[in-house]
């Protein structure tokens, strides 16, 4: 049964990237039926799109980032049967991303930003440095 847990976490974070996608979509596919951004202009760089499009794009970005190591780590996890703590450890660093991804996409405010991505990265760290002691002590 934890397991479950833990793919709910991972298939929320996966949820997380494609929900910015759609919400980029949302904002850009308009701007370009409308003619407010030419093709041309954003073919092969993003100076012509404006700021909210830039915030949502680069929440998107954010989402291949440390998730990527949490992916990693939550598959390990999985092998290894996830504890209880792992499974914390996941749903924590799941709703800092959350938190990340709404600041990023209204005010963007950089210290709230950074607050919310800080304790992702230590959450991260602790869930890697468990799964690590998990490993040295099967030895």
């Amino acid at each position: 049964m934890t397991s479950f847990w833990l793919i709910a976490a991972i298939l929320a974070q996966g949820a997380l990237a494609l929900g910015l996608l759609w919400y980029l979509g949302t904002i850009r596919l308009p701007m370009v039926m409308k003619g407010e951004v030419r093709i041309d202009d954003i073919a092969l760089e993003r100076k012509a799109w404006p700021k909210r499009e830039w915030q949502a794009s680069n929440a998107f970005d954010n989402q291949f980032q440390l998730p990527v190591l949490f992916y990693v780590g939550a598959g390990l996890a999985l092998y290894f049967g996830p504890t209880p703590f792992e499974i914390g450890l996941a749903w924590l660093f799941v709703a800092s991303r959350y938190v990340h991804a709404f600041v990023h996409i209204t005010d963007n405010h950089v210290v709230r930003r950074f607050a919310a991505y800080l304790v992702g990265l230590l959450l991260l760290c602790v869930f890697w440095l468990d799964l690590v002691a998990r490993l040295l002590l099967a030895l």
